[in-house]
């Protein structure tokens, strides 16, 4: 065919193709996330069924550092330039920038029913009905020890009740047997710090529930990380290497078999049981005791919806989809994550390890959830607890590298929490 007729058939094509095209134009989401193991392989593959499932959405996995979550996407949203869903850790303090999910999911109910507990740690204050998301975990905070290292220098792990004393001579005493450098390491995180301070007494609140960090309990707490530090229990250089509220965890240091004693918590499982596996006895132990409680830091992470969104029924079907019992099911089961669904909490999760040191972590951290104290889940839920657990990890890191003495790291870490609410609420 030449001439007119074949570019009228050419013509026709492209017609056709624009048409096919058109029919099949796509809602494009994206998520910001960040991962501590395998999690983000995990969420892909739901997501490539889901695409399957509505050929008109896809899905975009935006993966960034976990720092990035901290502290560059509080700016993008301040500036109104998020994406459709984020996974974030900082529940109640981005509370402002959630949608409410209510009018796009398809049964409000099943949400209020598997999730009460953690929605309103995703609520901005006087709100008691949004529904902004769902925990893609539930975490405990809480210590790992090397126990291969333990039985290696003829030292017993110190037993239920213990107290962090007991952990720290008992790690200090097998660093000293075994050779390993570093007796202990802590997360340089306020939030890692608040549990065991809670535990010393630490009230957080007044009476009338307003922010009074500084204490008798948290200055307990203060002067041994404060004294350990000097003395060697714990390395400087590991918090003196970063300033201000910047985190930086001792995960690497840990799997190195460099520490005898690690305080993290539970998302560290998924990333032990691949990154370790079986090259020694990592083993998760209950929370160390103070006068107060046994107590860690309940949090976790949340998939949350952003008001920003130009797509919220598609983000509605996309979180029915991800939220439902099946689904959530396989996630938590593949990732090795404590559920944060009451449902699948009850019921059991089919955890895909054979891995005996996973086995025992999960089984540990879940059972310290009832000891956890009732101040820990009323932080948890703050919503300016990320004010309050930056002034503390701030202040504290500059008097262990002997910036500031103790006592003017307590004014300091006042004012610093008074301050910046103030600021906060000036500014609206």
């Amino acid at each position: 065919m030449t001439g007119r007729f074949a570019k009228r058939l050419v013509l026709g094509s492209a017609a056709l193709a624009l048409m096919a095209g058109t029919a099949l134009a796509e809602t494009e989401l994206r998520i910001t996330w960040y991962n501590d193991g395998n999690e983000g392989e995990v969420m892909r593959d739901l997501l490539d069924r889901f695409e399957e499932a509505n050929p008109d959405i896809t899905v975009v996995l935006d993966t960034v550092p976990y720092k990035a979550i901290l502290e560059s996407l509080p700016v993008q949203l301040a500036a109104g330039e998020g994406t459709d869903l984020a996974r974030v850790t900082d529940l109640g303090g981005l509370a402002q920038y959630y949608l409410d999910l209510t009018p796009y999911i398809s049964d409000p109910g099943y949400w209020e029913t598997n999730f009460g507990p953690f929605l309103n740690w995703k609520r901005e204050p006087g709100n008691d009905s949004a529904i902004a998301g769902f925990m893609t975990q539930l975490t405990v905070t809480g210590p790992y020890v090397n126990k291969t290292l333990f039985e290696q220098a003829g030292v017993e792990l110190p037993g239920e009740g213990a107290t962090w004393d007991d952990w720290a001579a008992a790690s200090k005493q097998v660093a000293e047997a075994t050779g390993v450098p570093i007796p202990m390491a802590w997360d340089r995180s306020g939030h890692r710090v608040s549990g065991p301070a809670i535990s010393m007494g630490a009230g957080m609140f007044t009476d009338e529930g307003e922010p009074a960090l500084v204490d008798d309990g948290l200055k307990m707490m203060a002067q041994k990380l404060y004294d350990w530090h000097q003395d060697g229990t714990m390395a400087k250089e590991l918090w003196g290497s970063v300033s201000g509220s910047q985190y930086l965890g001792a995960n690497e240091d840990f799997a190195n078999a460099q520490v005898v004693m690690y305080m993290s918590g539970s998302w560290q499982i998924p990333q032990f049981a691949e990154t370790i596996g079986d090259a020694f006895d990592w083993w998760a132990v209950p929370a160390p005791c103070g006068p107060a409680a046994c107590s860690g830091m309940p949090g976790g992470a949340a998939l949350v919806a952003l008001k920003d969104t130009e797509h919220p029924e598609e983000v509605g079907k996309l979180m029915d989809y991800l939220s439902s019992e099946e689904v959530l099911a396989e996630f938590y089961g593949r990732t090795l994550f404590i559920p944060g669904h009451l449902g699948l909490a009850e019921g059991g999760v089919d955890f895909a390890t054979e891995d005996p040191r996973a086995n025992h972590a999960l089984s540990t951290f879940a059972a310290a959830v009832p000891g956890i104290s009732e101040t820990a889940f009323d932080l948890q839920g703050y919503v300016n607890n990320r004010v309050m657990f930056n002034a503390l990890i701030s202040r504290l890191g500059e008097a262990i590298v002997g910036e500031l003495t103790l006592d003017e790291a307590y004014e300091r870490m006042e004012q610093d929490v008074a301050q910046q609410i103030a600021e906060k609420e000036r500014d609206g």
